[in-house]
């Protein structure tokens, strides 16, 4: 679908392509350099870095969901696809119109839940490690989501557009 896309389209998903890269491979890097280092600081100085294990998991989890973020942009979700190959292309590409709106609509709605899961959090003023509140390592869930919503949304509207050439295509044809 994406060589399907509008300018507009392909620069959206090129900017958050970009951007899931880059956070992606810091919080990798720094994950990595974070537990080398506890590991060499605990075993050769028996000592460390408070709170280092629930920063670790709070990474992890924000990886997890970049990276979900990041499968959303190829595609690479788990499908069940039974009932597609047997249907006619135009069929096909009405069925993914509909899975795309139901994706986005379904993140969407998380996204919005998740926000107002962090804004409570914002609010009631709960810390997450010494200074950092915990609503700011909570962020990751809003905007993951929201992505995900956006790049599906965009999804939609690219095949519902593909559908609606292909219909006056059609209706023009001798």
């Amino acid at each position: 679908m994406s060589d399907q896309q509008t300018p507009f389209f392909k620069r959206i998903n090129h900017t958050l392509d970009k951007i899931e890269s880059f956070v992606l491979s810091l919080l990798l890097f720094s994950m990595i350099g974070l537990s080398s280092l506890q590991i060499i600081l605990r075993n050769f100085f028996q000592g460390g870095f408070f709170d280092t294990e629930p920063l670790l998991r709070l990474m992890v989890l924000w990886i997890g969901l970049i990276g979900a973020v990041a499968a959303s942009r190829v595609y690479k979700h788990i499908a069940i696809d039974v009932i597609t190959r047997f249907l006619s292309q135009r069929n096909q590409l009405i069925v993914l119109a509909f899975n795309h709106l139901f994706v986005a609509s379904v993140c969407a709605i998380i996204a919005w839940h998740a926000g107002r899961f962090v804004l409570m959090d914002y609010e009631a003023e709960s810390p997450a490690f010494g200074a950092i509140p915990s609503w700011v390592m909570e962020l990751i869930l809003p905007f993951a989501f929201g992505a995900i919503a956006l790049r599906y949304g965009i999804s939609f509207i690219e095949s519902l557009s593909q559908l609606i050439k292909e219909s006056s295509e059609g209706t023009r044809a001798p």
